[in-house]
Formats: structure tokens, C-alpha cells, sequence
């Protein structure tokens, strides 16, 4: 297994991308405390993960300016306005829907403003991620989101698409769909920009 993770961090190493492992909770924030600097800006990208390794919780006690997406009072103009500031955050922290050995970065996305400040913007991009996103290539990757994480993440969001009743994605043309945006991310021009931290747990869709 460890010979495996070597490979996957030397791949993405080579392709500009810092990795990391940790084991647990504690250990996901104590990074965090190392990577994300006081008196910064930190914006959030929607993430189950995320959200049960508590780092939403540990943002917001933070000596930061935490772009908060999920305070209840937000109206729809209030959120586009957070997701337009995210842009210029000193760090956007976020889950991922898939990640592959030969060092790439997949997801799909409903409206963009997870994926979009992933690709440009913000200096530094943290993504945490369970041992269950690993893949082996593009391929898989692509058939992991659309058969397993977007049906269980359009079920969770309350959507009405075929998936959430039958589990698997058959490319409707609902008007709640939420694969929209099909991302790929293979390089960065910035070295080690994007840091992905992989926990060694099964977390998210």
C-alpha cells in the first residue's frame, strides 16, 4: 500500500502538486495549522469531507477571515458574493471527487464555484481527500463520479433527478442536474500551489 501511495505522490510531484498523508483528524489539523497561515483569507469549497473531519468547525476558530458559504442568514446574493471572493482568498480549501494514481484531479461540479477557484485564483489550494477517491486512471475516475459520487450527492442536496432513484447516472437533461462541469486537472504552472492532503480514511461520495 505504502509503495502505491509513493508512486501516486511522485506522479503528482511531477506534475507540480504537493501531497501529503495523515491518519486521522487530529493529524489533518495539525497540517492545517502549519500550511494556513493568521490574518489570512480562507474560502471553502462545499465538501462531506470537510465537513467530518470537522474543518469547517476549526476554520471558524481560526485567527483568519473565514469566507463562510454555509451561515444560515446568507441570501443567494450574499453566497455568489463569497464565491466571486474566493477568487482572491490566500487559500481555498476544499474536497475532491476523484484523484488518480498517475497524478491527476477530477471532479464534477453543479454551477462551478468549487472548481473554478480550484483551476485560478487563489494562491494556495488544499484538497483533502479519502483513500476511497483514489483511481487508478482518468477513466475510472470519471466512471467513480458519475456512478457513485454524483448520485449520492444529488440524493443529499434534496435534487429530483433520476439518479437519486435509481443510484446511477444515465446523462439526464433534468433541470436539477448537477453534472455540469466535467474538470480535469493535470498540471500546475505554480509549484505546489495545490496541496492535496490525503487522510487515511474512506470520507465523502
Amino acid at each position: 500500500m505504502q509503495q502505491s501511495m509513493d508512486k501516486l505522490k511522485h506522479n503528482f510531484e511531477q506534475h507540480n502538486m504537493a501531497v501529503f498523508q495523515v491518519s486521522n483528524p487530529q493529524e489533518l489539523l495539525a497540517l492545517l495549522n502549519e500550511v494556513i497561515k493568521d490574518s489570512t483569507t480562507v474560502g471553502c469549497g462545499d465538501s462531506v469531507t470537510l465537513e467530518q473531519m470537522g474543518v469547517f468547525d476549526y476554520l471558524r476558530k481560526r485567527d483568519i477571515t473565514f469566507l463562510d458559504k454555509y451561515q444560515s442568514s446568507l441570501s443567494h446574493e450574499d453566497k455568489r458574493a463569497i464565491y466571486l471572493r474566493n477568487f482572491s482568498a490566500d487559500t481555498f480549501i476544499t474536497g475532491t471527487n476523484a484523484i488518480t494514481m498517475d497524478g491527476k484531479i477530477f471532479n464534477i461540479d453543479g454551477n462551478g464555484s468549487r472548481v473554478a477557484p480550484m483551476i485560478y485564483g487563489p494562491e494556495q489550494v488544499i484538497i483533502v481527500v479519502g483513500t476511497n477517491k483514489i483511481t487508478e486512471n482518468v477513466d475510472e475516475a470519471i466512471k467513480r463520479v458519475r456512478q457513485i459520487a454524483a448520485p449520492l450527492d444529488a440524493k443529499r442536496l434534496g435534487k429530483g433527478t433520476p439518479c437519486t432513484k435509481l443510484g446511477r447516472c444515465i446523462d439526464c437533461s433534468h433541470k436539477e442536474r448537477i453534472c455540469n462541469d466535467f474538470v480535469l486537472i493535470a498540471n500546475q504552472f505554480v509549484k505546489d500551489r495545490i496541496k492535496i492532503i490525503i487522510v487515511d480514511q474512506e470520507l465523502g461520495y
